[in-house]
Parts: C-alpha cells; structure tokens; sequence
C-alpha cells in the first residue's frame, strides 16, 4: 500500500507540472511531508555561516545511529503542506536576507522534489539540496551536497554529480570510507565532519585534515552557537 500512494504522488506531481490547468483531486494536490521551515545560518560545510531558509522534509530510512533529526525519519508523522505555502515562506525569508533555500531532512530524496524545485524558482534564490544520495535524485539544484553513509552507500549518478562531498567521523573506518567516496565522485569541495559531542572522532578528523590538504574540516558550528 505504501508503495502504490508513493508512486500516486509522484505521478499527481507529473500531472500538475505537465498540465496544471487539468482538475486534480484535492488529496492529491502538489504538497510534501514537512517537518519544519526556518530561517537561519547555515551551520556547516563549505557554506556555514551564511544565511539560509531551510525546508526539513519527512521521511528516511538511511538509520543512521549519530542522526541527530530522529523524529524526522516517520514521513507520515508529519503534515503535508502545499508547495505553494512553502514557495511563500522562501519568498519572505529571501525579503528577510535568505541567500538560498536549503532542501534537507530526513531524506528528501525519499519525496518527489521536481515541484518543489518549481514552485521555489520564481523566489530567484540558489537551491542548495542536502542528502545522503540513496535515493533517485528529482528537481533541479543550484548546490548538492552529498554525505554518504557506508552501511548505505549512494548512487553513482549522485556520487558524479555532488558539488560538496561531506563526510561524517566517528571512527577510523569513516576515513578510509571518504577517500574511497572522494575517488568514484567527479571533483566535488572534500569535507570531514566529525560527530558531535564526541572528542575522538574531532580529533581523528582534526588530525586528517591537518596531513591531508585537499580535505577541510566541517564543524555544526549552529550548534556552538546554539541556532536551529
């Protein structure tokens, strides 16, 4: 059943962006399974520090144990909320000093993401996409950065395409497991992230970095500073 109201989604979806004049039943209007909006500071990888309205889609099945966003992985237990709802909140925080719109969650590969894409392009804000990689990649991206995660490896597609490639630390393994995705991606920004809250996986990624220059550090700088 889960699998036959994902596929109607998507195919609501196609039918609205390729038709939008032709009648579609109100359930299945373009909308997307959010957790939260907020504007902010983008607090890691190669853009942290600049300002940002995030869109933290629901749903994912990636498990991965230092997640720090668990309650986003049941898509169902969030509310589906319009595109065009979503596109509005862009358009106030870009009024607000937003440089670009950053598609995370969750998985949000685990969404059709094609009308979201183009219901925010009007908004005239870089769109930046956050995701693990495991999933079929929908809509159109200004910015991709790709964390992949060893225990679910990412599609090569995803791999060729990455403009940031992020890697989270927690122990030795995870070195090797960068350089080895540093190798099959075609040339994206190479960033180490170590877990937080945890001073061993800092140091393993402070003492790489330091030995290795074509990888930098990425730290959760947002929170440090204590900002969503």
């Amino acid at each position: 059943m889960a699998a036959i109201e994902t596929l109607s989604r998507w195919q609501a979806e196609e039918t609205f962006l390729l038709s939008p004049t032709l009648p579609v039943p109100a359930q299945a209007l373009p909308a997307l399974n959010v957790v939260e909006t907020f504007h902010s500071l983008q607090g890691e990888g190669l853009h942290a520090g600049r300002s940002a309205f995030f869109i933290r889609l629901a749903g994912c099945d990636v498990g991965c144990p230092w997640c720090d966003t668990k309650h986003s992985w049941p898509e169902a237990a969030h509310p589906r909320r319009p595109l065009g709802e979503l596109a509005a909140e862009a358009t106030a925080a870009a009024a607000a000093g937003a440089a670009f719109v950053v598609i995370t969650g969750g998985e949000p590969l685990q969404q059709p993401l094609d009308g979201l894409c183009a219901a925010l392009a009007p908004v005239g804000l870089p769109l930046h996409l956050e995701t693990s990689g495991v999933g079929c990649l929908s809509g159109r991206f200004d910015w991709i950065t790709l964390s992949p995660k060893a225990h679910r490896p990412p599609a090569a597609d995803l791999l060729a395409r990455c403009d940031e490639l992020k890697v989270v630390v927690t122990s030795q393994d995870d070195l090797a497991f960068a350089e080895a995705m540093a190798a099959a991606a075609a040339g994206p920004e190479l960033l180490l992230q170590p877990a937080w809250d945890d001073p061993a996986a800092q140091a393993l990624a402070v003492a790489y970095v330091r030995r290795h220059p074509s990888w930098r550090l990425s730290l959760q700088s947002h929170k440090w500073l204590g900002l969503r």
